[in-house]
């Protein structure tokens, strides 16, 4: 005997992300399923932070977009929302800052890994950012000191770098020009 889950609409989950019962918790939409996000660890809320505002200078000073932080959704697909901790948008894609959420995958998406995500996890958001549109992911795993970066090669294909303690993260695509050396992000 089959028992069945109930898929929730982006209308049910934003519904029931408005009720007060709701008020403190994050909840993401991921292919129909309410799924609630653990709490950050005081590190893993301080680097991204950090990715936040060194992003925020770089966009804010260029005025290219907008840079949100973890509570920030992004619709992927029609069952999906995501909330990265860290994202970019350029204005064209976000079409505004009315309503509760973007319409569509953020040009960049930043995710700090917790103990808690298994590398299935990370993959699968970085897989889902990349499939609605995003053009890179950065991975960030603040104990080992690394960023895997995430982008579409030219066959479709998903290319994976990953760059160490001593090395700098480059925005380009989304964001040419920006650089962040991991020294800064992880001091």
């Amino acid at each position: 005997m089959a028992v069945q889950t109930k898929l929730y609409t982006v209308e049910e989950y934003l519904a029931l992300c408005q009720r007060p019962e709701n008020a403190e918790r994050r909840l993401e939409l991921v292919e129909g399923e309410i799924v609630e996000l653990a709490s950050s660890s005081k590190k893993n809320t301080v680097i991204a932070a950090r990715v936040v505002r060194f992003l925020g200078n770089f966009v804010d000073e260029r005025d290219l977009g907008y840079v949100t932080g973890a509570d920030g959704g992004f619709q992927l697909g029609p069952r999906t929302v995501r909330l990265p901790d860290a994202a970019f948008i350029s204005k064209e894609r976000a079409g505004g800052l009315e309503g509760a959420m973007f319409g569509a995958a953020p040009d960049l998406a930043v995710e700090v890994i917790s103990d808690s995500e298994t590398p299935r996890d990370v993959l699968d958001k970085a897989r889902a950012y990349l499939d609605a549109g995003a053009q890179m992911v950065w991975t960030v795993y603040p104990d080992a000191q690394v960023v895997d970066v995430y982008r579409r090669s030219a066959d479709g294909g998903m290319i994976v770098d990953t760059i160490g303690a001593d090395g700098t993260l480059s925005g380009a695509p989304a964001l040419p020009g920006f650089t962040l050396p991991l020294a800064d992000l992880f001091r």
